[in-house]
């Protein structure tokens, strides 16, 4: 069996044919789970914004949510860790669909690999600005506030602010990726035998002191994934 790694979709971004076109490479990716999985690790940002209510969700993203469930049926455990486009998320994934979430980062030990996964927001030490903000954004009265206002007024504000992040913050992956290798040559350091990090948008996979740091790229132009199975860590492409 194997374990399956991909992030940064940022579902809702882009214009319907791109999406189309996203939820179809997602779709291939999830029949070589359903194939030869049994372990999906969703790196943070499926969704180019998520925020729930207590009783409402945003219901654009339904296909996507049918076919986690499908897998689950299949037997397969899914892991979700938050990025900085989807830190809000609620209850509904663990409660509903029995999706393990997990605030920026989690370990587990996977195929003999002690393995440490992050999304990797806030890593670079040049983005000082962008940590004093996820501070504010995921403050919990802030977040109490926000769920005062009206679902249809909430979403397209926010859809709105995640859009001008993701232009401010893009072709930035270069500057930042010295970082991020530092980042897993610490992790290393710590007795982990890989690193796994998403965020940059960028296809990585090195060997550092004995172990390994990918990065789970992205599935908007890249569609690039992580596969860890028969010993083997890869890093592949859905064509």
């Amino acid at each position: 069996m194997a374990l399956y790694v991909f992030s940064d979709a940022h579902l809702g971004s882009l214009d319907k044919d791109k999406e189309t076109e996203k939820l179809s490479k997602i779709a291939s990716l999830f029949e070589k789970v359903k194939a030869d999985g049994d372990r999906l690790v969703i790196l943070g940002d499926l969704f180019d914004f998520w925020f729930e209510y207590k009783h409402v969700i945003p219901k654009e993203h339904h296909e996507v949510l049918f076919m986690l469930s499908d897998l689950i049926r299949c037997g397969v455990r899914i892991d979700y860790v938050s990025g900085n486009h989807d830190f809000w998320l609620g209850d509904f994934f663990s409660e509903h669909m029995g999706i393990r979430v997990y605030r920026d980062s989690f370990e587990c030990n996977y195929d003999g690999k002690r393995i440490h996964f992050v999304h990797g927001d806030g890593l670079a030490k040049a983005d000082r600005g962008y940590r004093f903000l996820k501070r504010v954004l995921r403050n919990p009265v802030n977040i109490w506030l926000y769920r005062k206002l009206p679902p249809d007024w909430a979403i397209p504000l926010a859809k709105f602010v995640s859009g001008t992040s993701r232009k401010h913050t893009s072709h930035r992956e270069y500057t930042f990726a010295p970082d991020y290798e530092m980042y897993a040559r610490e992790k290393l350091a710590d007795g982990f035998d890989i690193v796994a990090i998403g965020h940059l948008h960028l296809p990585t996979l090195k060997q550092f002191d004995g172990g390994f740091y990918v990065n789970s790229g992205d599935f908007i132009e890249h569609f690039s994934f992580a596969r860890l199975g028969e010993g083997n860590l890869s890093l592949e492409f859905i064509e």
